[in-house]
């Protein structure tokens, strides 16, 4: 049997292998290709496509949408991740903030995430980058609410002094809320978000506390990786030690097979007990079930 035969096979069982409620249709598709009509005439790049969102015809819908900023290369190799990895990161697109400002006015939309690949290669990690896209947008559709979320400015020592001044730079902005994704419990922080660090990720939604005590703040976790419900407490926990205001809660699904296979599927009811935890811990403002993304409904937030 052939290789191409043998893949062909793994991805059918792992297909097989999903339950019902992770099979959705994918939403409208006009109003999906309207969004790709637009981001591929600009080349610019959304994480709703890069990411193949399940929800992004939903939301498209409901007139959000979340821009990948800096290009579509990251230069990080965390494990579950569909976004491009492993070569030399896009040179900075000088007319990207236009370019994203005018597919905000040109869709309507009322309600934007900014994400961007991780970009270590940048002496600033791309932080001055986001605040002049926000500034694009805001010039040219000044009623669109601003969500970012960044990746955590990390330099390369314990306790990099530049990570601050970069969250900084971000918070100074105004964003409406700072989302920084936990991604999954301390225990599988390496194995999953490889280059990234449990305490690590904590301390940006730390600081942005530090630096505007009324700035929202935001995270994710992601199931399905090995962890216990114990443990996802634990890093809720965590997150609500400092400070943080609200909270996602997915199912892991495998992009492809050269990524971390799925350890197993939480069922909706689970997804349902971990909601009515995290509020009971104080979240103000929860989303958790299996198709949940870090951006799912995030502009219907109070």
């Amino acid at each position: 049997m052939t290789s191409s035969s043998n893949s062909r096979q793994q991805i059918r069982a792992e297909l097989e292998r999903m339950p019902d409620w992770l099979r959705r249709p994918i939403g409208n598709a006009s109003e999906i290709s309207a969004v790709q009509r637009i981001v591929k005439e600009r080349q610019i790049h959304t994480i709703c496509e890069e990411g193949r969102c399940p929800n992004r015809g939903e939301c498209y819908a409901n007139r959000t949408a979340t821009f990948l900023l800096m290009g579509s290369v990251c230069t990080r190799a965390c494990s579950f991740c569909q976004v491009e990895k492993g070569h030399a990161p896009m040179t900075l697109d000088p007319h990207e903030p236009d370019k994203v400002a005018e597919s905000v006015r040109l869709l309507g939309l009322r309600y934007v995430v900014l994400t961007s690949v991780a970009r270590d290669d940048l002496p600033d990690h791309g932080a001055s980058w986001f605040v002049t896209v926000m500034k694009a947008i805001r010039h040219e559709n000044p009623g669109t609410a601003i969500e970012v979320l960044t990746p955590d400015f990390w330099g390369g020592t314990a306790r990099d002094a530049g990570q601050a001044d970069r969250v900084q730079t971000v918070v100074a902005a105004k964003p409406a809320c700072y989302n920084h994704n936990l991604e999954t419990v301390q225990r599988l922080q390496d194995p999953v978000r490889r280059g990234a660090k449990y305490d690590r990720s904590l301390r940006v939604l730390s600081l942005v506390k530090e630096f505007d005590p009324t700035m929202l703040t935001k995270s994710g976790l992601m199931v399905g990786h090995g962890e216990t419900e114990a443990e996802l407490i634990e890093a809720m926990q965590d997150l609500r030690g400092v400070g943080c205001d609200r909270l996602t809660i997915g199912q892991y699904m495998r992009p492809s097979l050269d990524h971390r296979p799925v350890d197993r599927y939480w069922t909706p009811e689970e997804f349902t007990r971990l909601g009515d935890i995290a509020h009971e811990l104080g979240f103000e403002h929860v989303r958790s079930g299996p198709l949940v993304r870090s951006s799912y409904h995030a502009g219907e937030a109070p």
